[in-house]
This record gives structure tokens, C-alpha cells and sequence, in this order.
């Protein structure tokens, strides 16, 4: 049972650091250059609300993963610090898969 549920914390950490990497590519290359170039600070706004709390839904899932998987701390500190990489978590992500594919070994 245990393998169930660390595989389902990894398909959610997953899922939420692609979508907090797709918040935070969309920030980063169109509501910034869209506030700075052409004075639209609303996309910020409203991007960078989205962004916080999926950054927050990634830390929260991290630990989750980090204890259901008795992760390292040097394996929780890098799935955090590639979250502040732009295409970081993406990158990430197929070191997580290859872990949910162990699991079901």
C-alpha cells in the first residue's frame, strides 16, 4: 500500500510543478516583457497570484513526496531550487517519472 500512495504523491508533484513551471515561464517571458514594454501591470497581477499559490501547492507537495518517499535532503532541496529554474521543473520531472516507474517494479 505504501508504494500506492508514494506513487500518487509523485503523479501529484508532477503534475503541480508542470503546471507551477508553465505559470512560471508565463510570467517570466509575457506578463513581465507585456508590463514593462508595453505598461500592462494586470497580467503580472494576475499571473503572478496564480504562480504563488501553485509555487506553494509545489512546496507542500515536495514535503509530502520527500517523507512518503524518505527522499534525502539534498533530493528535497533540488526539486525546490529547480522550481526557481526557468524550464527547471520540467527538467526534473523525468527523474520523478523514472521514480513513479521503480515503484511499480
Amino acid at each position: 500500500m505504501a508504494s500506492t500512495s508514494s506513487f500518487k504523491a509523485l503523479q501529484q508533484l508532477r503534475i503541480i510543478g508542470m503546471l507551477e513551471g508553465v505559470s512560471y515561464l508565463v510570467l517570466l517571458f509575457i506578463s513581465v516583457p507585456l508590463k514593462y514594454l508595453l505598461k500592462l501591470p494586470m497580467p503580472v497581477k494576475i499571473n503572478g497570484w496564480i504562480h504563488g499559490v501553485l509555487f506553494i501547492l509545489l512546496a507542500l507537495a515536495i514535503v509530502n513526496v520527500w517523507i512518503r518517499q524518505k527522499w534525502s535532503f539534498k533530493r528535497a532541496f533540488l526539486a525546490s531550487a529547480y522550481s526557481f529554474i526557468p524550464f527547471g521543473t520540467f527538467w526534473f520531472d523525468a527523474s520523478l517519472k523514472e521514480e513513479q516507474k521503480q515503484l511499480l517494479q
